[in-house]
């Protein structure tokens, strides 16, 4: 067998075997996704710069693509990249070296992530980093041209390497300053993107608007007459239950905060809980929607959304499974701070032990990411939901663990009142300034200018039509307005009493979103998501906020306790369809005065991530 069919022979060995690995840790649909953005991104990128020999920007991308994804989705941008790249460029014998080659990149990019837990990068350093990732690149290549020829000794490769270097150095400085160039930004967006996932955009029909109206309608028939009652705590007998008690204590006092929020939760969601059950799959786990495959990150916001409704998590069971099973079983999946905040909050929805859990103790592990500077990934999401977790896990708000992660959020505040998923500068948005919203409050921050700007950031945020966008201005979403509906109740606002002249509340507009099946859709025109929307959506509706405590700790000793402030509780005959229609946008803003959402991780990164990576595939296939 002669030098060159037995390279390739090898090199086609080892692609073989690291996409099997990689179909082997079942991805999930939005991870390949953005595996498909970035691929496309970075073949685009590499033919754009085709007149420019070894000036590729792939490089860079390939390897920040690892940082902040991991091995598999790492490898595949860059694999995938060189042979869509090639399409245009021209396939041969050197593709699958080039495969292999911007593949070893993205696992470089991989492993110096895990090692330093994904931590922001400076500008020079991760320009280095691209740098030492592209001459990599080169050795694997000039590998390539040594085995085509005829010689195949040490002194023929060392001159292989002499003769292809003033190429190598082009591609080391070209990616170099590529990486100067746009690495930190595409670093943060992709952090971003791991976080918030995709989203499917789908066309609305001809006749939305009607439907809307008739939805609409529907939901104020009945509403007037929908029981609620006032969410309580109380304290438990053992050591986790205490916890689980005093975190629900301290979200009773959030949302009494302002001593004007009523307590009115609405308990006819016998829709929506009856839609995610029957989405449930036979481990126990769900989906993005009913049929997908389970995954940890769907399963957790699940069992927070039925924790809030007042089901038990572990009630609901398919082929004896509970969600409880579901989060066990993934758990050698979890990867990185926000992994393990998420199934922190999901355990403790659950009403067991947030210690507890194969791998090692989650919150331990948490722990391993916390900065010096008290920030967690350097991150605002990471930061305050690890006050979430960190709570759930019975740290009380006095904790300095939790009041150093306080301060530094209150020092990423932007300039107009919001914060942002990354740290000061790098712009607000609506879901992330509700979640470092009630992170403030967890961390014992009750009152001053930080919750005041950014509760005035949220209330001017807010569309016309009730809803709120993620980014101020666009549009509205099921997921932007639970989370600044938890946002508001976390500064003590009633949500029913925040309207953009004249429009219907918040609490309105997710109401008019709830589908016949009980799903609750993305938007007017989107219905992507369905399990993990209505899970997220449920928080708002049942009016809890981070952390979501479990039914059983709320109703061990305070079977219908007085709502804290100056507004009752008031109980409603359930019934969704007795309200008369003019009275639609009235029984939308009493439907739950002191509802939280925990509706985000996620959604507009998601968003480009889906469409981007569902409009370019066919160039990778």
């Amino acid at each position: 067998m002669s030098w060159q069919i037995a390279s390739l022979a090898i090199v086609v060995a080892a692609l073989a075997a690291c996409f099997w690995w990689y179909e082997r840790t079942r991805p999930s649909s939005k991870e390949v996704a953005l595996v498909a953005t970035m691929a496309a991104l970075g073949a685009l990128g590499r033919d754009a710069f085709a007149a420019l020999p070894d000036v590729k920007p792939i490089t860079a991308i390939v390897f920040i693509c690892g940082y902040a994804f991991g091995p598999g989705p790492g490898f595949a941008v860059g694999a995938v990249g060189a042979l869509a790249s090639n399409i245009f460029l021209g396939q041969g014998s050197w593709t699958p070296w080039q495969m292999l080659a911007w593949g070893v990149v993205g696992l470089g990019g991989a492993a110096l992530g895990r090692l330093l837990a994904r931590r922001a990068l400076g500008r020079v350093p991760l320009a280095l980093c691209c740098a030492v990732a592209a001459e990599v690149f080169n050795l694997i290549l000039d590998l390539y041209t040594w085995s085509q020829g005829g010689t195949h000794t040490l002194a023929a490769y060392g001159a292989w390497l002499a003769s292809a270097l003033s190429f190598d150095l082009t591609h080391v400085v070209a990616s170099f300053l590529f990486g100067l160039a746009f690495g930190p930004a595409l670093l943060r967006m992709l952090a971003r993107a791991r976080a918030r996932l995709e989203i499917v955009w789908e066309p609305a029909p001809a006749a939305s608007t009607i439907v809307a109206v008739v939805l609409v309608a529907l939901v104020g028939m009945a509403i007037a007459r929908a029981p609620a009652r006032a969410s309580a705590a109380s304290p438990q007998a053992n050591a986790h239950a205490s916890a689980a008690a005093a975190a629900s204590a301290q979200s009773r006092a959030r949302a009494g905060t302002a001593g004007n929020v009523a307590a009115i939760a609405r308990l006819d969601v016998a829709r929506e809980i009856a839609y995610l059950q029957g989405a449930q799959n036979a481990d126990g786990g769900f989906g993005a929607a009913p049929g997908q495959a389970s995954s940890e990150l769907y399963s957790g916001w699940v069992a927070m959304g039925l924790a809030a409704a007042g089901r038990d998590p572990l009630a609901v069971r398919r082929d004896g499974h509970s969600v409880l099973d579901a989060l066990r079983g993934e758990a050698s999946s979890l990867e990185g701070a926000g992994d393990l905040e998420r199934t922190i909050l999901a355990l403790y929805a659950c009403g067991v032990s947030v210690h507890a859990l194969p791998g090692g103790d989650p919150v331990k592990r948490l722990l391993a990411f916390r900065d010096r500077d008290g920030s967690f990934g350097d991150l605002s999401n990471l930061t305050a939901f690890a006050i979430f977790a960190l709570r759930a896990a019975g740290y009380g708000a006095a904790d300095p663990t939790v009041r150093s992660a306080g301060r530094w959020l209150a020092r990423q505040q932007d300039a107009d009142g919001g914060f942002g998923f990354g740290t000061r500068g790098g712009g607000s948005d609506v879901d992330d300034t509700a979640a470092v919203l009630q992170a403030l409050v967890d961390a014992g921050v009750r009152s001053g200018p930080a919750l005041e700007h950014a509760t005035a950031f949220l209330i001017h945020a807010q569309n016309s039509d009730g809803g709120y966008p993620q980014q101020p201005g666009g549009q509205s979403n099921a997921q932007s307005t639970a989370w600044a509906i938890q946002g508001l109740i976390g500064a003590g606002r009633d949500p029913a009493a925040v309207t953009r002249e004249g429009s219907r509340s918040p609490l309105g507009y997710l109401e008019s979103l709830v589908a016949p099946d009980g799903s609750v859709r993305y938007s007017r025109t989107g219905s992507q998501a369905p399990v993990w929307v209505t899970a997220q959506a449920l928080n708002a509706l049942a009016g809890k906020t981070f952390p979501v405590a479990p039914p059983r700790a709320r109703a061990a000793g305070h079977r219908q306790a007085p709502a804290r402030g100056r507004s009752s509780v008031r109980r409603h005959r359930s019934a969704r369809a007795r309200t008369p229609a003019a009275k639609v946008t009235a029984a939308a803003s009493r439907l739950a005065s002191a509802q939280g959402a925990t509706a985000r991780i996620d959604e507009l990164a998601r968003a480009m991530g889906i469409v981007i990576g569902a409009v370019l595939a066919p160039l990778l296939g």
